[in-house]
């Protein structure tokens, strides 16, 4: 999958800046492609890893708490070492224990080395690894171009097996996480190179005509062919803490490494949603309130809330005389689109309001993002019933991220949104220049 346009262009640039002998550049900020897998409706990025430069192509897991893939894939860097169970990493990283290996020492089976458990989420599975850490490469950016490609030495990562990657995107070898630990991407870049404590998502609808980005280290950010600098779009609301955390596996005390946003009501054309508004709220249990996920392709909604929304929605399609049609799972509200008019920002069907710290702050949701084709002239309102006990009431999902700029301020717990870019004639889906 890696060995596609953006990494053949890559290949090119490094010829040309020679970017092992880097050393004494200072990167301001740090770009990384996003693709999205039209089977899976996976995110994934790709980066090297090791003095051979293998290419890991990972899924993108907002919330999960550091990089893990398979080591036993062709990767065996001799630049790998091993994190000693013990060590200051090793408790840094929340390590559990030791793992040990009887076989020939490579990467991924080494004696005395720091336990740790990557989970994939798409099949609910968890199994235990290795910590290591070895160099990985990525792309310096001015928030136009792709720039050098910088070396970051001693990265961690948690090296995993092939039965780790069940229900991945195919060729994809572990994921990525961006959550709020010290081992992550974000703050690992930050860290190392005295960045801002700021990530951006820019997820795409499509790979077909372009690539989204994660930007590491904060702006500006261009998206052409809208020629201003798209920080100066974003509202911000503050990032919450859930105080329990949501990991399969966890210490007590531990808070979730995942994002959280205070919404405080839902409007649907302008009008307020009846709901029970104490599930919009995270309980001394760590349940309830609403978090912004990669890996979920559409939001969940805890059930009371799904049927409010279904409820309000479909009334004021009618009142658009929109015609509901037959519903198409798993959604439950479907529409011929026949009866629906185009709008620069996709379909003309009602907004969704998620209104935050106060009634003039909110994140719109329009039809690009609300909307899902599932068939000939049937789209349907892409939400999804979450059961009336889910972990969290309110699940911003992937489709609903698509075309939007999302910047995560670590530093002072702020999210920035910009809303769909398609209101400013551009998305997330383009190529970078060098």
């Amino acid at each position: 999958m890696a060995s596609t346009l953006h990494l053949f262009i890559f290949s090119i640039a490094v010829v040309f800046f020679s970017s092992s002998n880097v050393a004494n550049c200072t990167p301001q900020a740090f770009q990384l492609s996003i693709r999205k897998d039209d089977v899976t409706l996976q995110y994934y990025t790709s980066f090297e890893v090791g003095l051979t430069q293998f290419i890991v192509d990972a899924v993108i897991d907002l919330g999960a708490p550091f990089l893990w893939f398979n080591c036993d894939d062709g990767y065996n860097s001799s630049s790998y070492n091993p994190v000693p169970c013990g060590s200051s990493k090793c408790k840094t990283a929340k390590g559990i224990g030791c793992s040990g290996c009887n076989g020939t020492p490579r990467p991924g089976c080494t004696n005395n080395t720091c336990s740790m458990f990557p989970y994939n989420p798409f099949n609910n599975s968890l199994r235990s690894g290795g910590l290591g850490e070895d160099n990985i490469y990525v792309y310096e950016t001015d928030g136009r171009s792709v720039l050098l490609q910088i070396n970051v030495p001693r990265f961690p990562f948690v090296c995993a097996d092939s039965g780790s990657l069940n229900g991945l995107a195919k060729g994809t070898k572990g994921i990525l996480g961006l959550g709020r630990t010290q081992i992550a991407l974000p703050m690992q870049l930050a860290n190392a190179f005295k960045l801002k404590r700021k990530f951006a998502l820019c997820v795409p609808s499509s790979s077909q005509s372009g690539l989204g980005d994660i930007f590491i280290g904060g702006g500006p950010y261009y998206m052409l062919p809208y020629t201003k600098n798209v920080s100066e779009l974003l509202i911000t609301t503050p990032l919450i803490i859930n105080p329990v955390s949501t990991a399969p596996i966890y210490s007590e005390g531990d808070p979730s490494d995942e994002y959280f946003i205070g919404v405080k009501s839902i409007k649907i054309d302008g009008q307020i949603v009846k709901l029970k508004t104490s599930l919009l709220s995270i309980d001394n249990k760590g349940v309830g309130g609403t978090k912004i996920s990669t890996i979920n392709p559409y939001t969940i909604l805890h059930t009371s809330i799904y049927k409010a929304v279904l409820k309000d929605f479909v009334k004021k399609a009618a009142s658009r005389k929109i015609t509901r049609v037959a519903s198409v799972a798993p959604f439950g509200a479907c529409f011929s689109s026949k009866t629906i008019a185009s709008t620069m920002t996709g379909p003309a069907v009602p907004t969704i309001d998620l209104v935050l710290q106060s009634k003039s702050v909110y994140w719109r949701i329009y039809g690009a993002n609300s909307m899902v084709k599932v068939k000939e002239n049937v789209l349907c309102l892409g939400v999804v019933d979450g059961g009336s006990k889910p972990r969290t009431s309110i699940v911003i999902g992937g489709h609903q991220l698509e075309d939007n700029m999302l910047e995560f301020d670590l530093a002072s717990s702020k999210l920035g949104f910009s809303s769909s870019l398609l209101l400013h004639n551009t998305n997330c889906s383009h190529y970078r220049i060098f």
